[in-house]
């Protein structure tokens, strides 16, 4: 399981070294893709197969669907943790996701995260401020 919060530089090869507290769980390949919001996620190949087969299952008829598939199978490459821990984030996925210098490493069960630094501290002071009201509005989920 993956939680926490983590910060680490892009060095000047694009290589983001991966908390060492996640590496045990992503193994020494993973799915690096575009996420929601503007920010990447790193999945396990195990979690990734999972997905895959999900988006496989959704109706090709439906524009909506194709769109979503297309940019997270598309968008997808495999990387490789070097023995550093450390992963290439491609060009394209890294200007995707507005990735400057610092990144923020966010553990999500089952999931990595990887935002802007500076767009993930707009999101989360958006999103703090607003938790009571999200909390209200997801309770059905039993939370």
């Amino acid at each position: 399981m993956f939680i926490g919060e983590y910060q680490h530089k892009i060095d000047h090869k694009k290589r983001l070294a991966i908390p060492f507290k996640f590496r045990k769980g992503l193994g020494k390949k993973a799915i690096v893709t575009r996420g929601i919001d503007r920010c990447l996620v790193i999945y396990p190949i195990v979690e990734w197969q999972k997905l895959a087969k999900k988006l496989e299952s959704l109706p090709t008829s439906q524009n909506d669907a194709r769109g979503f598939a297309r940019i997270l199978l598309a968008g997808a490459v495999d990387v490789s943790l070097d023995q550093l821990g450390r992963i290439l984030i491609p060009d394209y996925l890294k200007s995707y996701a507005d990735l400057k210098k610092t990144v923020s490493i966010l553990g999500l069960s089952n999931k990595i995260e990887l935002w802007d630094q500076e767009s993930w501290e707009k999101y989360r002071n958006k999103t703090e401020m607003a938790v009571g009201d999200i909390a209200e509005r997801i309770k059905e989920l039993g939370i």
